[in-house]
């Protein structure tokens, strides 16, 4: 089945591209409109009960979704504040330059230990390797060198190679059953030399610094014209007085999603493909199309880690099984600007109404084998939930990575991968779509453990 490579025809491509985006996909993935219709018109889930793990936290599942996240439940440690009741998290908000223009970012992850502590973001060993093979996935900055008299205390501007276009209008229209959506536009495009991902002159570590924000003031948080998708408020401290120091800060959307049996929260900035920054709220990043390597986690070389969608879950606001891209195209607002104002979307978000995505390793899992694997840029697998598992009512709410694995592996007529080229079921694993997530915290436990793989479930040899 051949669908035009144009972000605005009907169909799903996650990684369908326009071409005056000038995107390199060789071998490129395309979702097809047959596949998820198909999979789609099989019918409402049964009562049979579920397959897979069902250790979710609290009687939604969803942990915490009111108050203040207590500080105890932070992976990133430097955040200032989690308000689960607007649905967002507050970030320390950084000054920098592109092209001369004012940009402000937020420092995530970092490929050192010591350094990520020492600046409260995430550790993610993994992004030493993010420029092996593509080197316009890492941008070279520099620091200027202030004056003691113009800096007594606080971080140096950070001059970047290149910056996001924030100007774009971000389109995201459902179907009539939600998902494919029928036009899709990303509401922010990577200049020339953009990454998120950087490594400052003259040293190794590669930092996560997405931009979020341009401009001095006038900040655009309803329609985002020179903010992020998912930027929902922002303030700039005035010139510290003596001996004091004053912090800028953002208020970023957040999202939900399960590790190891637990809900968890994170934020997306940044997706190598089109539709996977509309669906995120991200920055459309062409360059982290090549970043290394799809299918690669595990393995060496690999800058990426295991993340697990559903392309035809169940659906329904209150619907506690609901999950993957038909359940955010229907119950999630997904055609709504995020706004602070924007109540509905932030009711629905904050009561499950995401992608609901499950992740692999977690920096608070007990194994370093596994919590040191974190990286924040996700390689998606994709499950398609077979006729049989729908007519079953088997296609039920997922929670962990190795469940998910399992039940790919003992029970492929159940859940299957999908090749979007054909239309068909395929082996599961890689589709060839990454994401630049941070994990936030979590709102229940935090993940621990992951059940046993059953033998060759697509891990390394133990």
């Amino acid at each position: 089945m051949h669908i035009p490579r144009s972000s605005r025809s009907h169909g799903a491509s996650l990684r369908m591209t326009a071409s005056r985006h000038h995107v390199r996909s060789p071998g490129a993935i395309i979702l097809s409109l047959a596949v998820v219709a198909a999979a789609m018109s099989l019918g409402a889930a049964g009562t049979q009960p579920a397959l897979g793990h069902t250790r979710a936290s609290s009687a939604n599942g969803l942990g915490q979704i009111s108050g203040k996240l207590p500080r105890s439940k932070l992976a990133l440690g430097s955040a200032i504040q989690v308000d689960l009741d607007k649905n967002t998290v507050r970030l320390p908000l950084y000054p920098g330059k592109a092209a001369d223009k004012t940009v402000w970012y937020v420092l995530l992850d970092a490929s050192d230990a010591g350094i990520a502590n020492d600046l409260g973001i995430n550790y993610a060993p993994k992004l030493t390797n993010m420029a092996i093979g593509c080197e316009a996935c890492v941008q070279t900055v520099t620091l200027e060198a202030p004056t003691p008299l113009a800096n007594r205390f606080g971080p140096a501007v950070v001059d970047f190679a290149g910056a996001p276009d924030f100007s774009p209008t971000r389109v995201a229209t459902p179907g009539p059953k939600g998902f494919p959506l029928t036009k899709f536009e990303p509401g922010a495009i990577a200049g020339p030399g953009y990454s998120p991902f950087i490594r400052i002159e003259g040293s190794p570590v590669v930092y996560s610094a997405p931009i979020v924000a341009s401009g001095d003031a006038d900040f655009d948080v309803d329609k985002h014209t020179n903010t992020a998708d998912r930027v929902l408020g922002i303030h700039i401290a005035p010139p510290s007085p003596d001996g004091k120091f004053l912090e800028s800060w953002v208020d970023m959307l957040l999202i939900k999603g399960f590790d190891a049996g637990e809900p968890i929260l994170y934020l997306s900035t940044d997706a190598g493909q089109p539709l996977t920054a509309v669906l995120e709220r991200a920055t459309f990043v062409p360059a982290l199309d090549g970043a290394p390597f799809n299918g690669g986690d595990d393995f060496m070389g690999s800058a990426r880690e295991r993340l697990f969608g559903f392309v035809n879950g169940q659906t329904g606001a209150k619907n506690k099984q609901a999950q993957g891209f038909a359940h955010l195209a229907l119950d999630g607002h997904v055609a709504d600007d995020a706004s602070a104002s924007n109540k509905a979307l932030i009711n629905a978000l904050r009561n499950g109404g995401d992608l609901l995505n499950v992740f692999g390793d977690f920096p608070t899992l007990s194994d370093k084998r596994h919590s040191q694997a974190y990286s924040p840029l996700w390689d998606a697998q994709l499950g398609l939930w077979t006729p049989k598992a729908i007519k079953l009512g088997l296609d039920k709410r997922q929670f962990d990575e190795n469940q998910i694995f399992n039940l790919a592996a003992t029970r492929p007529d159940l859940l299957t991968g999908v090749d979007p080229a054909t239309g068909m079921p395929a082996p599961y694993g890689s589709v060839g779509v990454n994401i630049n997530c941070a994990v936030i915290g979590w709102t229940n436990n935090a993940p621990k453990s992951n059940p046993k793989p059953v033998p060759q479930s697509q891990f390394p040899p133990r």
